[in-house]
């Protein structure tokens, strides 16, 4: 038998074109391998849990509004959990004045449920009685006890219900007893509220026509077509002052 030395050879022989492409394998590796070192994971370190945490907490303190977790991801480093921080933060903060509350998919930082009465804050509103409202009040002040049906009748127009149930809810007037007539309609009377807000001892206090006028609240001179039916009555004689003490006869 004889030895075939040119099929050796074959077997041994590397053609130009294929040292090539295995030098640019290489290349191509080493390249990638340099670029792996380069990337974002290896140049940066991932904040340790306690850091997150703060990281959370800031957020959540700085919103006004509650925060996602994919918007507090956005704004921490790279690698951070933003959903494992602040459930941490939650437990550390249980039991504290503010508490860290999920809403929903959101996260806020909100004050203790049992404390919120202490952010609760009473103001005193002030409210301007209607025209309707002084005349209806000032019609049971110096004709009490007096129906509804007297106050329209005073008054020339209808009562709504309205302007009633506001003067009872300020507790300026009460209901008074109802009346022996048929229907048994209930009457009106001003309250305690009414007399010390007015600083008045009893409604017989009320000012009658002359301290009105000279305080200037009504005219000295009387309406068209009134005046005729009083030619020579002094004004003194208007006053209802007598008169007034006979209309509290039935107050309680």
């Amino acid at each position: 038998m004889t030895d075939h030395p040119e099929a050796e050879t074959r077997e041994d022989s590397t053609t130009p074109a294929d040292q090539t492409v295995d030098q640019s394998v290489d290349q191509t590796e080493d390249q990638t391998g340099d670029q792996g070192s380069d990337s974002p994971e290896s140049l940066f370190e991932t904040p340790p849990m306690p850091e997150q945490e703060r990281m959370v907490e800031a957020i959540l303190f700085a919103s006004a509004e509650p925060v996602t977790l994919a918007d507090m991801n956005s704004r921490m480093p790279h690698g951070c959990d933003a959903g494992a921080a602040v459930r941490l933060l939650r437990d550390r903060y249980a039991g504290r004045g503010v508490e860290v509350v999920q809403v929903g998919d959101l996260w806020a930082i909100r004050t203790a449920a049992d404390l919120g009465h202490l952010m609760q804050k009473e103001t005193v509103e002030t409210r301007k009685l209607s025209r309707a409202a002084i005349e209806t009040l000032a019609i049971v002040a110096y004709h009490q006890p007096v129906t509804r049906a007297e106050i329209e009748e005073i008054r020339g127009v209808s009562v709504s219900r309205g302007t009633i149930d506001l003067l009872i809810e300020m507790e300026w007037i009460r209901f008074g007893r109802r009346r022996m007539t048929p229907g048994r309609p209930v009457t009106f009377v001003v309250t305690a509220t009414f007399l010390d807000h007015f600083g008045l001892e009893t409604a017989r206090d009320l000012p009658g026509l002359k301290e009105l006028r000279e305080a200037g609240l009504l005219e000295n001179r009387p309406p068209p077509g009134f005046g005729s039916d009083l030619d020579d009555q002094d004004e003194d004689e208007l006053r209802d002052d007598e008169g007034q003490d006979d209309m509290f006869d039935d107050m309680n």
